[in-house]
């Protein structure tokens, strides 16, 4: 399903309406950091309260965790898309960011490991929620030769964030425990949220269509953007949704979330196991907490390189190779070698491992039309939401039966699946390209 045409008043140029639109990038980019941190942290002090036996934890039960708060992330993700269709994207959003706020503060005041598995899985409600509708913004707000890029530039937050939380257990966990590193990781939001009140507009897809053209014509004309051609919505509430299956789109749906589904295994898998992994194999604690940073930060590097080459060369080129290469580098964590050298690995690791994730979703927001996205990066992302219960599922497994050095071959099979699943994708789109000019009326 291509991009609709757009057709709307004349762009509104010049400096204010691109402060604006770097405003809107801006806000969701830290909004998103807010999400990487919550995301990261929970990994960051594992080791910790594992040593400690906090709460009663076990290698089983904190994979188990883990696992709700993936779960909890797979709901708001499928349920973020709809309900930005009907109560609005910003309502979506500030929503999301109240809910795993309340509840990563919860997750430093909990007194027993079912508390703390209640809050976190209610923390990934709200971050998953969060994700989608920002990544949404992000495209919207910005040129069409540019949305992997944008897509790219929003998802360094997520990885700045997943470089910070090590930083802010080393800072903080020694001296006030863990609980201190969800308290302050919840701080920012008394910043941030006030700020989403007063600048984050409401997208003009969405007002257009609930019916409000005159105010969606506005905020176009505000922020210097073109609005797209789209329907008012009807009284069926799943069209969207819908049409992500209808004229043959099934298989590309299906395919598009098979890799969703090894991309987000890969990201949660790698990202909570990757410091106790490393002591598993003999490492101290302190390079294993700062090995999560090199992967993120390669993370942030990653975002950039993505999304310039998508944009150039098309995000499913990327998804292929990035995840082909990603398998290469997720195996090499888990061979011996120096540490300076294993420092290099971890970071091309995470360069690869996470923009090609984010790709995925480039690609299913170029894919669809405005009116549809926001709904097939929600589906995509929470398809993938079941990759991001298992992977921190299985490698607890792992951790618990004393297979520790298994975890990473399983990780660099699940990126060969997740390539080969969007050379798949990008089959199926072929072919019904081929079908509808096949089916094409002859040009006299």
């Amino acid at each position: 399903m291509s991009s609709s045409a757009t057709s709307s008043p004349a762009r509104a140029g010049g400096a204010a309406a691109h402060r604006s639109r770097n405003a809107v990038i801006a806000l969701c980019w830290a909004l998103v950091l807010l999400d990487g941190i919550d995301t990261f942290i929970y990994g960051s002090v594992l080791p910790h309260m594992l040593g400690g036996r906090s709460l009663g934890l076990t290698d089983a039960t904190a994979g188990t965790i883990g696992s709700w708060s993936t779960f909890g992330m797979l709901i708001g993700t499928i349920l973020s898309g709809m309900a930005s269709n009907w109560i609005g994207r910003r309502n979506t959003v500030l929503v999301s960011v109240v809910v795993f706020t309340l509840a990563t503060l919860g997750t430093g005041w909990s007194q027993s490991s079912g508390q703390f598995g209640l809050f976190r899985l209610l923390c990934g409600f709200g971050l998953g929620a969060l994700l989608p509708i920002a990544i949404s913004y992000g495209m919207e707000f910005t040129s069409r030769g540019r949305r992997a890029l944008a897509t790219g530039v929003i998802m360094t937050a997520h990885q700045t964030g997943g470089a910070l939380a090590p930083l802010i257990a080393l800072w903080l966990v020694d001296d006030f425990g863990w609980r201190s590193a969800f308290i302050a990781s919840a701080i920012p939001v008394l910043i941030l949220l006030p700020l989403a009140l007063k600048l984050l507009p409401e997208s003009p897809t969405n007002l257009l269509t609930r019916g409000r053209r005159a105010d969606a014509e506005q905020l176009a004309a505000r922020f210097g953007t073109e609005l797209p051609e789209v329907k008012e919505r009807g009284t069926d509430k799943l069209d969207a949704l819908k049409n992500l299956f209808r004229g043959g789109q099934w298989s590309t749906t299906l395919c598009f979330w098979l890799t969703s589904f090894a991309g987000l295994l890969l990201v949660y898998g790698v990202g909570q196991w990757l410091p106790k992994i490393m002591v598993e194999l003999g490492y101290n604690t302190g390079d294993s907490l700062l090995f999560s940073t090199f992967l993120n930060v390669g993370g942030i590097f990653g975002m950039l390189i993505a999304g310039r080459t998508a944009d150039r060369i098309g995000p499913r080129k990327v998804v292929i190779a990035w995840f082909t290469l990603t398998a290469v580098f997720v195996y090499l964590m888990g061979v011996e070698m120096a540490v300076g050298i294993l420092y290099l690995v971890v970071f091309f690791a995470g360069l690869l491992l996470f923009s090609g994730q984010t790709m995925v979703y480039a690609t299913v927001g170029t894919h669809h039309n405005d009116e549809d996205r926001p709904t097939a990066l929600g589906w995509v992302s929470g398809m993938g939401r079941f990759g991001a219960v298992f992977g921190p599922w299985v490698g607890g497994e792992l951790l618990a039966a004393g297979n520790a050095d298994l975890g990473f071959t399983m990780y660099a099979c699940a990126a060969v699946f997740g390539a080969v699943m969007m050379a798949f994708a990008a089959l199926t789109i072929k072919a019904r390209a081929k079908g509808r000019q096949g089916t094409a009326p002859a040009v006299a």
